[in-house]
């Protein structure tokens, strides 16, 4: 059964800024045009704030029962996860749905431009064929598209429209900041997926762009918004050039995107995507309403005094950051050094300690209970120190003729590495319990099974060592 917090998760909450940013944008034009309404703005954002809930309910069930959640990456969806019944999304859609159309009605009849009707009935059309019906847009590239529309101009300037019975320029501007945001929070969204949805056939937005360019559009979606807030100027609100601070949010918030972060590391990213929205949302709108009381150009100072500190604490924490960043970069030489400094005093230890570790212990399992013996009779007329601190062999126990051998085996043994040696001139005689007796004088010879290149691997302390491992090959 599903838990409060599975519908929360259905519910998308994250993404509820999106529809609730554009209202309190609105209402702050409204206010800027001294026609505000608490009444007509606690409406619109109830209207959208049900659009929001029940097109994501809408969303979940139609992904679900088409399959595509199968192949999600993100926190499993109430249908495509199991956790719900399809009948019950469905439902809980259309009563998001109903609740939103209510409050639409009485706004509309409040108002009193019953044209609006038109338009909250698209609202619930896009809501649902997002990716329901036979021919989703969602699966079309168009998601984007449709949410600039909805939670951006409708929202905003429905908002506006409503209390004012106007939409000047300065409101379209805006709207269009809000409604990128909102299209950078699906974007990322979307980003996130592009492996499931690619799989399952879903041509997003960001499945159409490829990865890096959809990227690199959710920062210019950021970038322009921001942009399109400082352009109050132009109306005289002098304050808005502070807006240019936000500037240094949008670039906190996209260096993970651009990063290349995926799946669940996206989360914080869309998360803070809502906050952003809902800031710029309150900004703007503190902005506007400030306006009406206070003179705009002397105003604007506190405008240059933010955009002054924003911009300077960021440069000093850059700074810092890079500090940081080239101490620890220096220091990294330093400590190679000594590492390699360290093995390279301790390279005799490190090829004994390799030795002992290389020596074949499971494979010795086949060697016979003879051979075992006769290896420890061997050592016990050994006459050789076994804590020896050469670990080589020493120059009248194994005599190589062949020079480039020579030079291969004590290149290696420097090394901790095996090395293979033509023993031409040593002996080694195998008698009938296994046991192996090297001479000086003789020759390598091995089983009939064995090749003529006698293999030392880490050159062994004592002639126990050189014994047990030639009686294992």
């Amino acid at each position: 059964m599903a838990t409060l917090n599975d519908w929360m998760e259905g519910a998308r909450v994250r993404t509820l800024p999106a529809s609730l940013s554009p209202v309190i944008l609105g209402a702050g034009i409204a206010a800027a045009l001294k026609e505000f309404s608490w009444g007509f703005t606690l409406l619109a954002a109830g209207v959208a704030l049900f659009f929001q809930i029940g097109a994501n309910f809408a969303n979940d069930y139609s992904d679900g029962i088409r399959g595509t959640d199968e192949f999600r990456q993100g926190p499993p969806r109430l249908t495509g996860g199991g956790k719900v019944e399809p009948k019950v999304v469905k439902r809980a859609a259309f009563i998001s749905f109903g609740i939103a159309c209510v409050l639409g009605f009485v706004l509309v009849a409040l108002s009193g431009f019953w044209w609006l009707l038109l338009a909250g009935a698209a609202a619930v059309l896009a809501a649902w064929l997002y990716t329901g019906g036979k021919y989703p847009y969602g699966y079309m590239g168009l998601g984007e598209v449709f949410v600039l529309i909805f939670f951006g101009y409708m929202a905003t300037i429905g908002t506006v429209y409503t209390q004012t019975g106007r939409a000047p320029l300065a409101a379209w501007l805006l709207a269009t900041g809000v409604g990128l945001i909102a299209c950078a929070l699906l974007m990322v969204n979307n980003i996130r997926d592009i492996p499931s949805d690619t799989q399952a056939g879903k041509r997003t937005l960001a499945v159409l762009l490829g990865e890096r360019k959809a990227r690199w559009s959710y920062y210019a979606m950021l970038a322009v918004a921001v942009v399109l807030a400082s352009s109050l100027v132009l109306w005289g609100y002098a304050v808005a050039v502070g807006f240019l601070g936000l500037l240094i949010w949008v670039v906190y918030l996209a260096r993970p995107v651009i990063a290349g972060a995926t799946g669940h590391n996206l989360l914080g990213v869309l998360r803070n995507t809502g906050l952003f929205e809902l800031t710029y949302a309150v900004s703007v709108a503190a902005a506007l309403v400030l306006g009406v009381f206070f003179s705009h150009w002397p105003w604007g100072i506190i405008g240059w005094v933010i955009l002054g500190i924003s911009w300077g604490t960021w440069i000093l924490v850059e700074i810092a950051l890079l500090a940081i960043r080239s101490s620890r970069t220096s220091h990294t030489p330093t400590s190679s050094t000594s590492t390699s400094s360290t093995s390279t005093q301790g390279d005799e230890d490190a090829a004994t300690s390799d030795a002992d570790s290389d020596a074949p212990e499971d494979d010795d399992a086949s060697t016979t209970d003879d051979v075992t013996d006769n290896v420890a009779a061997t050592d016990d007329n050994d006459n050789t120190d076994a804590d020896d601190e050469d670990s080589t062999p020493k120059a009248d126990e194994f005599a190589v003729t062949n020079s480039e051998a020579d030079d291969s085996n004590s290149d290696n043994t420097a090394h901790g590495n095996s090395a293979d040696v033509n023993s031409e001139g040593n002996d080694v005689t195998t008698d009938e319990s296994g046991s192996v007796t090297v001479g000086e004088d003789s020759s390598v010879t091995t089983s009939e099974a064995e090749s003529d290149n006698f293999e030392l691997g880490d050159a062994p302390e004592s002639d126990e060592d050189t014994s047990r491992s030639a009686g294992s090959e």
